[in-house]
Formats: structure tokens, C-alpha cells, sequence
């Protein structure tokens, strides 16, 4: 498995700003793709009392895994940020690769891939990231943002010491942020002066395996309102409509015929009976303790593995996308048909810029994403979210996400006829429709029912509606991204910079590297230098790999339009010789700054060796290797080698390690830099 190795906060401060600086973007997020708060409209929600101030997020899942990913999805709108489950097993081995968005989405990825130790380190780098950017003005009139934990994934393992203490630090983190202040570089030193919220997160979203027992469900919930003191969302399996039923949308109404959901799972997984039990008993717990509770809406769905891109052996896989949309919101409507609006939902399930707006209407709190964020232009469609959003408050004259849900399907005078009020109130009020008054004053200490009944109302709507929508079925989604069948090379390729938006991790990048020629030289064990070909250089722009946060997910490998996959293929750039060294599976290159230029520390074909550069002549030192090259004429090169070596690619290796730490660009590389 490839380990991640997160990124330290001095390197991501200076990252973050002097990119911001030089280029007006961050993380790669161009800064005109920043959220914008909307004129006139007030798009705050509020979970368990708490406002944010968009119902959008990024759901727990790759995007909210590393400090980085989190702030990314912080500055693309997302204020309820939906934390990656951790869980007291966090040493674990995860195939790769692990993520497949060709059509619909499928993923063998369940835990977190850091200690627990570090998933807070960086849930804290995160937040204080994200309070930097406030104080610099980067997302005026959107600060207010809710921070969700997510745990799991059995009782015993969440009352571990090591849970337990994680959840104690999300609680009151001042240890952390004292350990970190001081790294903040000095030329941001104002931030250290910076006060920051202690308390990172109080509320939580329990996660389960698939089949995890009723009674364990209902146990870590009630362990974490009444022990922790949390408010607690259990998020709950698209089984819960059982075998009959979910074949029926699944197979018959979006003819996804080939996703088969293993019999043990309907059997091991909660049933109807079993939830209505645990939901009613958690919310009178609730009740007692003072705390809040809700449901989610949905967990991925179990499916058996009929395709080749995971590893051999992969026999299940999880379906997340536009299928589970459907069924998402069906069990949405039969909860609701249950529970009428007496506990808040959240959302995530094939979540897109076309539906986003609609399921907010349905008074759905956060409204979360993943799937989406995977493909096309990646943290980039967030501003769109949140534009789209605001159009459609706009169109019906709604000023706050209530009066949105009154009037968003034209339901509100259906909704009124739920209501037991006198009949003449019902006619005052839906005057009131037409005459452009005030609704939330006219209807008083009515308007709260009022829209609870549009959100019953509108539920059933829209379920209905997307049952039978095309845009869900296999024929609308079955397109995979164009392939050239052109297998990628270290240099060269289309750059169409698609890997580069889709990286969850923003472990993909761009830089410019002179286009001239790549020399082929090849030094013998008797010092003879056979100077070939030269290969050119076509592209102004090449990509590359920052390897600590790569973690092989395949996601590129699925978006690029040539094969091989660019964590493969393209040169990857370690943060650290120790890094470096702690794959020794992965070749590429760690750079650091010397008295005299850069040195770096490579791998190639399994085989290490150093470059010492200081701008006229490269050193290259190795296991039986010590040359002194000048690059302008390798067949001058002195020293020994007892093997045959490539001194063409020791130059590009140089070439690359200059074009990487450039002052010109930005990178995390030369972000390490003083």
C-alpha cells in the first residue's frame, strides 16, 4: 500500500499564501472558483444549532482526509465538512487501486489511512488553515462552518483509550494548536497571534460496517451522546429497502442489471423494523441527555465486483453515484412517511450541481458530496453548488433556504392544508403567496410548521420525480471518459491538467520545463560515453507527482485520456530523503537546498543515488557510482561506474529538479523552502 505522509503546516502556510500571491490560487483552486456569498441571500443552515453558511460539504470520504483537501473544500463553498471515519485499527493495509469513476462510482476504500494521532493533527492544521484564510478575507460572508467527526466502526473499538482520546482532542484541541503555532513560518508570524476556535468538532456521524448488528448500532450511538456528550447522526444502509424493492429501481427502473447486491448483505444488514425501534428509542435518549440526534442518508451500497480495475481478488466493491441517488431519496421518503419531520437528515448520495438545489429544498441538512467531486473539474464545481443554489432562490424570490423550501416546488398551499390551523389563517396565508409579503412574518408562530409540512410535502414530490428520471439510468451515465490508448511516458502527454483537478489530495501538478532536447547518453564500466538520439520535448508544460500524499487511489488513472496512469507514469516528487526512502517501491526524487544548489536524492529503476547540482556541473553518487557530469557536454563526464549508466536521464533528473523548485511556481517542494 502506499502510505501517506502528511504534509507539515509550515510547508502548507507557505503553499497556501505564496500561491495566492504569485497566481491568485490555492491548493490549485483559482481564486475566482472561491465561493461567493450571495447577494440578498441568506444560504446558512444550521446543524444541531450550529450555523453554517452553506448546506454543502464534502462527505467523509477521500476529500477529508489531509489538512489540504479540507481547506480546498472549505474554499469551493463547503461549510459542513464531513470528517473521514477513523476508526482504533489505523494501521491498515487498503488495495490499490481503490477508486473507479469511469461511469457511475465504485470504491474498495473504508478507513482512514492515518494514525489516529495524525487524523487529528490534521484536522487541526485544517482548521487553523481555514481560520488564515478567513482573517485574509477569502471568503467574505461565508465564514460560519460546521466541522462533523465520523467513527466507527464497533462499539468496543470506539470506547478504546485511543478513540476515546482522539475524540477528547477533536473536543478541545488547544494542546495541538499550542504544538502547532509556532511552526507558522515567519513570514505569516501575525498568524501565531491568531486566536482559534479549540473546540474543532462536537457532534458526530456514526459509521458501521455493512452488517453490523441493530443492537451495536444503538450502542455506539448512546455511548456517544450520553459518554461524550455528542451530537450523533447515524447514517444508515440503502439495504433498508429491501431485496425486492431496491431490485426493483436498481435493476428494472435504472437497469443497472449487472449490480448485484450479495444475499447476506439484505440478510446481515438492519431492517425496517429494526431502525424504527433504534430511531425512536436514540431520539427519546436524546431527548434525556440534551442532545441532538439524526439520521444520514446513505451509506454506499454492497455490491458484487464485476469489473476488472481493482485488484485480483476484490470479490465486493461499494456503489456510490447517481444509482444510489434514487434509492437514497426513496429511503429519504419512507423514513420521512415515518417519521414525519421530527429528526434532521443528512444527505449524501450521488449528489450533483443538476439535483443539489432540489435536495436542499427538501429541508435536507448538509447536503454532502463525494462521487462528483472525483471527476471533471474536481473541487472546482463547489462554486457552482453554491451559484446554482442562489439562482434558484432567486427564481422563486426566496431570501433564506425556509422560504426556498416553502416555494421551491410550488407545494406551499398544498402545505398549509397539512397544518391544523383555522381555515380562514390557511386562506390569509396563501394570499400572502401572491402578494410578495414577508412569509415568515405573516405566518408567525405558524412558519415553522409551515415548512416542516413543505418538507413532507416536497419529499414526496421529488421522490416521485426521480424514480422515473432518465438522467439517473445506465444509458444516461454508461460513458467512460475518452481513452487514446497512447501509453504515458515521464514527459509528455496531452497535459489537459484533468488528473490535476480530480486528485482529492492535490498531490497533481503542473510545471513548465524548457523544451529542449533530452540527451541519450549512456556511460560504459570502461568510461565510454555512447551519446544517442536526442528525444524532444514537446510540451511547454509536464506533469508531475507529489508522492507524500499519493496514495495510488487510481482516480488519475480512470481521467486520463492515455493509459498507465500519471502516479505511475510520471515523475514523482518526495517531500523528504525519508520519505523517499520509506517507499521503496516508488521511484523519484526528494530535493533539497544546499549551500551551493540543490541536491537530489533519486531512485530510478529500484536504484538510489544522489545529484548534486550548483548549476554547472551535476555530482552523481551512488552505490558504485561517482561521476562528475557537465550537462552542456555528458560525453566529458569523469569518474567511475561499475555498471553501464544513463547519464541523460541523471541530467533530466536535474532538469526536473530545477523546473520543480523554480521561484517562477509554486510547489510544495520549493514551499519547503525558507
Amino acid at each position: 500500500m502506499a502510505d501517506l505522509t502528511p504534509i507539515p503546516l509550515p510547508i502548507l502556510v507557505n503553499r497556501m499564501f505564496r500561491e495566492l500571491e504569485a497566481k491568485k490560487s490555492a491548493f490549485h483552486l483559482p481564486r475566482f472558483k472561491f465561493a461567493k456569498a450571495a447577494a440578498g441571500r441568506d444560504l446558512s443552515t444550521s446543524i444541531f444549532g450550529r450555523r453554517a453558511a452553506t448546506p454543502f460539504g464534502p462527505a467523509a470520504g477521500p476529500h477529508t482526509q489531509l489538512a489540504q483537501n479540507i481547506v480546498l473544500s472549505w474554499l469551493a463553498g463547503g461549510r459542513v465538512i464531513e470528517l473521514k471515519t477513523v476508526q482504533v485499527l489505523d494501521h491498515l493495509e487498503i488495495a490499490r487501486p481503490c477508486i473507479d469513476m469511469e461511469t457511475v462510482g465504485f470504491n474498495i476504500e473504508w478507513s482512514q489511512e492515518l494514525s489516529l494521532e495524525q487524523s487529528l493533527e490534521e484536522y487541526v492544521k485544517a482548521m487553523m488553515l481555514i481560520e488564515m484564510a478567513k482573517a485574509s478575507g477569502l471568503a467574505p460572508g461565508l465564514d460560519d462552518t460546521v466541522i462533523d467527526m465520523s467513527v466507527g466502526y464497533d462499539l468496543a473499538g470506539i470506547r478504546s483509550d485511543k478513540v476515546r482520546a482522539f475524540i477528547a482532542g477533536m473536543k478541545d484541541a488547544s494542546a495541538v494548536i499550542e504544538q502547532l503555532r509556532p511552526q507558522i513560518p515567519d513570514a505569516y508570524a501575525h498568524f501565531r497571534e491568531q486566536a482559534y476556535p479549540t473546540c474543532i468538532s462536537d457532534n458526530v456521524t456514526v459509521s458501521t460496517f455493512h452488517g453490523c448488528p441493530p443492537g451495536e448500532i444503538e450502542a455506539i450511538a448512546a455511548h456517544l451522546m450520553a459518554e461524550e456528550g455528542l451530537d450523533v447522526v447515524v447514517k444508515l444502509n440503502p439495504t433498508l429497502l429491501g431485496k425486492t424493492d431496491l431490485n426493483a429501481i436498481l435493476h428494472d427502473s435504472l437497469g443497472y442489471a449487472d449490480l448485484v447486491v450479495p444475499d447476506a448483505t439484505f440478510e446481515k444488514d438492519a431492517k425496517w423494523e429494526d431502525v424504527r425501534g433504534i430511531v425512536g428509542r436514540l431520539g427519546e435518549l436524546a431527548d434525556k441527555v440534551g442532545r441532538g440526534f439524526g439520521v444520514k442518508f446513505s451509506n454506499t451500497l454492497l455490491v458484487h465486483n464485476h469489473k476488472q480495475f481493482f485488484p485480483t481478488g476484490t470479490g465486493e466493491m461499494y456503489l456510490s453515484g447517481p444509482p444510489l441517488h434514487v434509492l437514497a431519496i426513496e429511503l429519504v421518503a419512507r423514513f420521512r412517511a415515518e417519521f414525519g419531520d421530527r429528526f434532521p437528515i443528512s444527505f449524501s448520495a450521488g449528489i450533483d450541481v443538476g439535483n443539489f438545489a432540489d435536495t436542499v429544498a427538501l429541508g435536507l441538512k448538509p447536503v454532502s458530496v463525494c462521487t462528483d467531486l472525483l471527476k471533471g473539474a474536481g473541487y472546482g464545481k463547489g462554486t457552482d453548488y453554491i451559484a446554482d443554489l442562489a439562482d434558484r432562490l432567486a427564481e422563486v424570490e426566496a431570501t433564506d433556504l425556509d422560504i426556498y423550501t416553502l416555494k421551491a416546488f410550488g407545494l406551499a398551499e398544498a402545505a398549509l392544508g397539512d397544518l391544523k390551523i383555522a381555515a380562514e389563517r390557511k386562506v390569509a396565508l396563501t394570499t400572502t403567496l401572491t402578494t410578495g409579503a414577508n412569509l415568515r412574518e405573516t405566518a408567525g408562530p405558524d412558519f415553522e410548521a409551515w415548512v416542516s409540512a413543505a418538507r413532507l410535502r416536497n419529499t414526496a414530490h421529488y421522490a416521485a420525480r426521480v424514480r422515473t428520471d432518465r438522467r439517473y439510468s445506465r444509458p444516461e451515465v454508461d460513458h467512460p471518459p475518452r481513452r487514446t490508448g497512447v501509453l504515458l511516458a515521464l514527459l509528455d502527454c496531452e497535459t489537459c491538467g484533468k488528473c490535476v483537478n480530480i486528485c482529492p489530495n492535490d498531490a497533481i501538478f503542473r510545471y513548465p520545463l524548457p523544451q529542449e532536447p533530452v540527451v541519450t547518453a549512456t556511460l560504459s564500466p570502461g568510461s565510454t560515453v555512447i551519446v544517442g538520439e536526442t528525444q524532444a520535448v514537446t510540451r511547454a508544460q509536464q506533469i508531475g507527482i507529489f508522492a507524500d500524499v499519493c496514495n495510488r487511489c487510481g482516480n488519475c488513472d480512470v481521467t486520463c485520456p492515455e493509459t498507465g496512469g500519471p502516479f505511475a507514469r510520471k515523475v514523482n516528487l518526495f517531500g523528504s530523503p525519508a520519505s523517499l526512502d520509506d517507499a521503496p517501491d516508488r521511484d523519484g526524487l526528494a530535493i533539497e537546498r544546499t549551500a551551493t544548489g540543490l541536491r537530489s536524492h533519486v531512485r530510478d529503476n529500484g536504484e538510489r543515488f544522489t545529484i548534486d547540482d550548483d548549476g554547472v556541473r551535476l555530482v552523481c553518487r551512488g552505490d558504485g557510482l561517482d561521476l562528475s557530469i557537465d550537462p552542456a557536454a555528458p560525453e566529458a563526464v569523469s569518474g567511475t561506474a561499475d555498471r553501464p549508466t544513463d547519464i541523460g536521464r541523471m541530467i533530466l533528473f536535474a532538469r526536473i529538479a530545477r523546473a520543480v523548485t523554480a521561484p517562477t511556481i509554486v510547489t510544495y517542494a520549493n514551499a519547503a523552502f525558507d
